[in-house]
Protein backbone atom coordinates (compact mmCIF):
# COMPACT_ATOMS: atom_id res chain seq x y z
CA UNK A 1 0.00 0.00 0.00
CA UNK A 2 1.39 3.22 -0.74
CA UNK A 3 -0.32 6.50 -1.04
CA UNK A 4 1.71 8.16 -3.49
CA UNK A 5 1.33 10.27 -6.43
CA UNK A 6 3.28 13.01 -8.48
CA UNK A 7 2.47 16.36 -7.21
CA UNK A 8 0.78 17.40 -9.45
CA UNK A 9 -1.74 15.16 -8.79
CA UNK A 10 -3.31 17.15 -5.51
CA UNK A 11 -2.92 20.76 -7.25
CA UNK A 12 -5.86 23.01 -5.93
CA UNK A 13 -5.56 25.26 -8.82
CA UNK A 14 -5.96 28.33 -7.20
CA UNK A 15 -3.98 30.32 -4.13
CA UNK A 16 -4.95 30.38 -0.71
CA UNK A 17 -3.80 33.82 0.34
CA UNK A 18 -5.33 34.33 3.63
CA UNK A 19 -3.24 30.96 5.11
CA UNK A 20 -0.66 31.81 3.13
CA UNK A 21 -0.31 35.22 4.63
CA UNK A 22 -0.85 33.30 8.37
CA UNK A 23 1.29 30.51 7.65
CA UNK A 24 4.16 33.02 6.39
CA UNK A 25 3.82 34.65 10.01
CA UNK A 26 3.95 31.84 11.74
CA UNK A 27 -0.05 32.77 13.22
CA UNK A 28 -2.05 30.05 14.49
CA UNK A 29 -4.16 28.49 11.80
CA UNK A 30 -7.77 27.57 12.18
CA UNK A 31 -9.18 25.56 9.20
CA UNK A 32 -13.12 24.39 9.19
CA UNK A 33 -13.91 21.05 7.84
CA UNK A 34 -17.50 21.09 6.47
CA UNK A 35 -19.76 18.96 4.47
CA UNK A 36 -21.11 15.45 5.24
CA UNK A 37 -20.46 12.11 6.33
CA UNK A 38 -16.85 11.44 4.72
CA UNK A 39 -15.88 14.90 6.58
CA UNK A 40 -18.12 13.40 9.71
CA UNK A 41 -15.83 10.21 9.44
CA UNK A 42 -18.71 7.66 8.41
CA UNK A 43 -16.87 4.53 8.65
CA UNK A 44 -13.27 5.44 10.53
CA UNK A 45 -12.64 3.46 13.79
CA UNK A 46 -12.44 6.75 16.16
CA UNK A 47 -12.68 10.37 15.94
CA UNK A 48 -8.95 10.38 15.27
CA UNK A 49 -9.24 8.52 11.94
CA UNK A 50 -11.42 11.11 10.52
CA UNK A 51 -9.75 13.03 7.23
CA UNK A 52 -10.05 16.49 9.48
CA UNK A 53 -7.88 14.96 11.96
CA UNK A 54 -5.56 13.22 10.51
CA UNK A 55 -5.35 16.29 7.28
CA UNK A 56 -4.31 18.05 10.94
CA UNK A 57 -1.73 15.83 11.78
CA UNK A 58 0.09 16.13 8.07
CA UNK A 59 0.14 19.93 8.18
CA UNK A 60 1.37 20.23 11.44
CA UNK A 61 4.44 17.47 10.25
CA UNK A 62 4.20 19.67 6.48
CA UNK A 63 4.77 23.56 7.90
CA UNK A 64 6.59 22.45 11.18
CA UNK A 65 3.60 24.66 13.18
CA UNK A 66 2.02 23.22 15.97
CA UNK A 67 -1.05 25.40 16.42
CA UNK A 68 -2.78 24.16 13.54
CA UNK A 69 -6.06 23.27 14.35
CA UNK A 70 -8.82 21.58 11.51
CA UNK A 71 -12.15 21.87 13.05
CA UNK A 72 -14.35 19.06 11.71
CA UNK A 73 -17.94 19.70 10.94
CA UNK A 74 -19.34 17.20 9.20
CA UNK A 75 -22.60 15.82 9.40
CA UNK A 76 -23.57 12.29 8.76
CA UNK A 77 -26.59 12.04 5.73
CA UNK A 78 -26.35 15.80 4.50
CA UNK A 79 -26.97 17.79 0.88
CA UNK A 80 -25.21 20.16 -0.21
CA UNK A 81 -28.14 22.73 0.41
CA UNK A 82 -28.12 21.57 3.89
CA UNK A 83 -24.56 22.02 4.54
CA UNK A 84 -25.27 25.44 2.85
CA UNK A 85 -27.95 26.65 5.69
CA UNK A 86 -25.50 26.13 8.43
CA UNK A 87 -22.60 28.08 6.63
CA UNK A 88 -22.67 30.70 8.76
CA UNK A 89 -23.09 29.31 12.24
CA UNK A 90 -20.86 26.13 11.61
CA UNK A 91 -18.09 27.91 9.25
CA UNK A 92 -18.00 31.67 9.12
CA UNK A 93 -18.58 31.89 13.26
CA UNK A 94 -15.28 30.06 13.83
CA UNK A 95 -13.18 32.45 11.40
CA UNK A 96 -11.48 30.14 9.88
CA UNK A 97 -8.41 31.19 7.61
CA UNK A 98 -9.44 27.79 5.28
CA UNK A 99 -12.88 26.54 4.66
CA UNK A 100 -12.45 22.74 2.61
CA UNK A 101 -16.35 22.34 1.48
CA UNK A 102 -16.55 18.28 0.70
CA UNK A 103 -19.65 18.02 -1.51
CA UNK A 104 -21.87 16.64 -4.04
CA UNK A 105 -21.68 12.76 -2.78
CA UNK A 106 -25.34 12.41 -1.08
CA UNK A 107 -26.79 14.37 -4.45
CA UNK A 108 -25.22 11.98 -6.58
CA UNK A 109 -25.91 8.28 -4.51
CA UNK A 110 -29.46 9.50 -4.14
CA UNK A 111 -30.10 10.87 -7.42
CA UNK A 112 -30.94 13.79 -6.44
CA UNK A 113 -31.00 17.75 -7.92
CA UNK A 114 -27.23 19.00 -9.20
CA UNK A 115 -28.81 21.93 -10.04
CA UNK A 116 -30.19 22.97 -6.63
CA UNK A 117 -26.44 21.43 -5.03
CA UNK A 118 -24.49 23.37 -7.63
CA UNK A 119 -26.75 26.72 -6.62
CA UNK A 120 -26.04 26.08 -2.55
CA UNK A 121 -22.49 25.76 -3.16
CA UNK A 122 -22.11 28.59 -5.01
CA UNK A 123 -24.16 30.86 -2.82
CA UNK A 124 -22.13 29.23 0.23
CA UNK A 125 -18.57 29.90 -1.51
CA UNK A 126 -19.70 33.43 -2.30
CA UNK A 127 -20.45 34.51 1.44
CA UNK A 128 -17.15 32.69 3.08
CA UNK A 129 -15.03 34.93 0.18
CA UNK A 130 -16.99 37.94 0.06
CA UNK A 131 -15.28 38.00 4.24
CA UNK A 132 -11.89 37.09 3.06
CA UNK A 133 -12.05 33.27 3.60
CA UNK A 134 -9.66 31.23 1.71
CA UNK A 135 -11.87 28.14 0.35
CA UNK A 136 -11.09 24.52 -1.17
CA UNK A 137 -14.01 22.29 -2.68
CA UNK A 138 -13.51 18.89 -2.12
CA UNK A 139 -15.55 16.02 -5.17
CA UNK A 140 -16.12 12.68 -4.64
CA UNK A 141 -15.16 9.92 -3.28
CA UNK A 142 -13.63 7.15 -6.14
CA UNK A 143 -16.04 4.22 -4.36
CA UNK A 144 -17.97 1.29 -5.79
CA UNK A 145 -21.35 2.50 -5.00
CA UNK A 146 -20.50 6.24 -6.10
CA UNK A 147 -18.90 5.08 -9.34
CA UNK A 148 -22.35 3.38 -10.82
CA UNK A 149 -23.93 6.36 -10.53
CA UNK A 150 -24.69 8.00 -13.92
CA UNK A 151 -24.68 11.70 -11.87
CA UNK A 152 -20.49 11.20 -11.31
CA UNK A 153 -19.44 12.60 -14.48
CA UNK A 154 -22.20 15.86 -14.35
CA UNK A 155 -21.61 16.18 -10.56
CA UNK A 156 -17.78 16.70 -11.40
CA UNK A 157 -17.86 18.58 -14.27
CA UNK A 158 -20.39 21.28 -12.15
CA UNK A 159 -18.07 20.99 -9.16
CA UNK A 160 -15.15 21.97 -11.11
CA UNK A 161 -16.90 24.33 -12.85
CA UNK A 162 -17.95 26.59 -9.33
CA UNK A 163 -14.28 26.23 -8.73
CA UNK A 164 -12.88 27.96 -11.90
CA UNK A 165 -15.97 30.45 -12.02
CA UNK A 166 -15.39 31.70 -8.45
CA UNK A 167 -11.74 31.27 -8.20
CA UNK A 168 -11.13 28.84 -5.26
CA UNK A 169 -9.02 25.69 -4.79
CA UNK A 170 -10.40 22.19 -6.01
CA UNK A 171 -9.46 18.91 -5.04
CA UNK A 172 -9.73 16.60 -7.00
CA UNK A 173 -10.58 13.48 -4.46
CA UNK A 174 -12.22 11.32 -7.60
CA UNK A 175 -9.51 11.30 -9.60
CA UNK A 176 -6.54 11.59 -6.77
CA UNK A 177 -8.29 8.00 -5.46
CA UNK A 178 -8.72 6.51 -8.90
CA UNK A 179 -5.37 7.17 -10.08
CA UNK A 180 -4.05 5.48 -6.35
CA UNK A 181 -6.04 2.33 -7.54
CA UNK A 182 -5.43 2.47 -11.54
CA UNK A 183 -1.32 2.59 -10.80
CA UNK A 184 -2.04 -0.40 -8.39
CA UNK A 185 -0.49 1.47 -5.51
CA UNK A 186 -3.63 1.07 -3.94
CA UNK A 187 -6.54 -0.96 -3.83
CA UNK A 188 -10.16 -0.15 -3.64
CA UNK A 189 -10.00 -2.02 0.02
CA UNK A 190 -6.97 -0.13 0.95
CA UNK A 191 -9.14 2.92 0.69
CA UNK A 192 -12.70 2.01 1.24
CA UNK A 193 -14.97 0.16 3.39
CA UNK A 194 -17.00 -2.92 2.99
CA UNK A 195 -20.27 -0.80 2.80
CA UNK A 196 -18.79 0.53 -0.92
CA UNK A 197 -19.40 4.33 -0.36
CA UNK A 198 -17.40 5.25 2.77
CA UNK A 199 -13.57 5.67 2.89
CA UNK A 200 -12.18 3.23 5.72
CA UNK A 201 -9.06 4.75 8.00
CA UNK A 202 -6.36 4.27 5.75
CA UNK A 203 -8.72 6.22 3.05
CA UNK A 204 -9.18 9.10 5.15
CA UNK A 205 -5.34 9.11 5.65
CA UNK A 206 -4.50 9.04 2.41
CA UNK A 207 -6.75 11.84 1.10
CA UNK A 208 -6.04 13.73 4.09
CA UNK A 209 -2.47 13.29 3.19
CA UNK A 210 -2.74 14.00 -0.58
CA UNK A 211 -4.83 17.07 0.72
CA UNK A 212 -1.81 18.30 2.35
CA UNK A 213 0.47 18.55 0.06
CA UNK A 214 -1.88 20.10 -2.66
CA UNK A 215 -2.32 22.60 0.50
CA UNK A 216 1.20 22.73 0.87
CA UNK A 217 2.26 23.70 -2.84
CA UNK A 218 -0.81 26.31 -3.10
CA UNK A 219 0.92 28.23 0.18
CA UNK A 220 4.63 28.04 -0.88
CA UNK A 221 4.03 29.18 -4.84
CA UNK A 222 2.10 32.37 -3.03
CA UNK A 223 4.62 32.81 -0.64
CA UNK A 224 7.64 32.75 -3.09
CA UNK A 225 5.95 34.78 -5.28
CA UNK A 226 5.57 37.42 -2.54
CA UNK A 227 9.20 37.06 -1.81
CA UNK A 228 10.06 37.80 -5.01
Amino acid sequence: MQCQLPRGAAALSAPLPLLSRRIAAGEPIRIVAIGSSSTAGAGASGPDKTYPARLAHHLRNRFGMADIAVLNRGINGETDDQTEKRIDADALAARPDLVIWQVGANTVLRDGDQGLSERSVRQGVERLRAVGIDVVLMDLQYAPRMVEKAGVAPMLARIADIAADERVGLFHRFAVMRSLVDSRRMTVTDLIGPDGVHQNDGGYDCVASMLAVGIEDAVRVHNSGLAR
